[in-house]
């Protein structure tokens, strides 16, 4: 694999990250001349990664550096890198460098690596280089990113991009009309502006067009590697059937794998937020189907009254689709 070079800290010099700090979630834009660049969506709760906390090693295989450990809530991560002396049942201090992931049907077990740091938090979307906590975003900008992850579908002049978490890799798969050697070019933008508004991260395999000439491959590759030089990453040459893979440091869910995994929790989050942002006096009257309805939390509810000083009351009609979501002010 080629090795990219790394970016700078913030990636885009004129940049600013604006943080929303939402009821169930926070979210973070990177805006840039009215335009989101990079995206961050963060559910709290659970083993985090940048959680530093004790935990009991649970198990570990005779002579292995790695391991079992579970935590005081009962939650259980990996750990790797144990030293010779850590035996089965003894305390541990961890540091996770990896939030659990769900794939596909499974779960993928948070990660950690021993340390000797005073036990913290995980860092909020705050703590993002030069970030700035807002009331709300400017109109529009977030929910074009939440809609895109929710579809996992992203559109650019002559194709599109499809998005496919799986538990081995994200896939994203190119099509549309144009002639192959020109989508393959058309594509490389999109995907750039994709991998970073979604948050994609770890083993990212994309399925370019074939493109039989080893000209047309390598000005792809060229593309790429411009597109790319500010998101630190390694990545393969395309091949001879048009696929390239880019692998980038993953400690935490993409957007989509949220969104997709998740997606009444997802869409309940929105509702909260949409509710939060209403400006007309009355009371909130939301909207949304069973599935979501459920998925809010009585403290999320709670909340929401606290934020909006507002009553609640819920549409006895609930639509069928999931993203039927509403939240407007109604008469007492």
């Amino acid at each position: 694999m080629k090795r990219a070079p790394c970016s700078r800290a913030r990636g885009f010099p004129l940049a600013e990250w604006l943080v929303e700090q939402g009821i169930g979630e926070e979210r973070a834009i990177l805006v840039e001349h009215g335009e989101v660049r990079a995206a961050r969506l963060r559910w709290p709760g659970g083993l985090e990664a940048g959680l530093v906390a004790d935990a009991v090693l649970a198990s570990r295989a005779s002579g292995s550096g790695r391991g079992t450990a579970r935590f005081a809530d009962g939650c259980e991560a990996l750990v790797d890198g144990l030293p010779r002396d850590a035996a089965e049942g003894a305390p541990i201090r961890l540091r996770i460098v990896r939030t659990g992931i769900s794939e596909g049907g499974r779960y993928k077990l948070s990660q950690a690596r021993p340390t000797t740091d005073s036990p913290c938090p995980a860092p909020g979307l705050a703590a993002l280089p030069g970030a700035r906590v807002v009331h709300a975003f400017p109109s529009g900008l977030w929910d074009e990113v939440i809609l895109d992850a929710a579809h996992a579908k992203c559109d650019f002049a002559g194709g599109s991009l499809l998005i496919y978490p799986t538990p081995a890799m994200n896939l994203i798969d190119i099509d549309g009309t144009l002639p192959s050697a020109a989508l393959a070019l058309a594509a490389v933008p999109a995907l750039a502006r994709a991998i970073r508004r979604m948050d994609l991260a770890g083993s990212i395999g994309i399925d370019f067009p074939t493109l039989a000439e080893k000209a047309d491959r390598k000005a792809v590759d060229a593309a790429l590697a411009d597109a790319l030089t500010d998101w630190p990453h390694e990545r393969t040459a395309m091949n001879g059937f048009g696929f390239v893979q880019l692998v980038a440091r993953l400690e935490h869910p993409s957007l989509v794998a949220l969104v997709q995994q998740y997606r009444a929790g997802a869409f309940a989050r929105l509702l909260l937020r949409q509710a939060e942002q209403v400006r007309e006096p009355g009371v909130l009257l939301l909207t949304a189907c069973d599935e979501v309805r459920q998925a809010i939390r009585p403290e999320w509810e709670a909340e929401l009254r606290k934020r909006t000083g507002r009553d609640l009351r819920w549409n006895e009609e609930s639509p069928l689709l999931i993203d039927a979501i509403a939240a407007q002010a109604v008469a007492p």
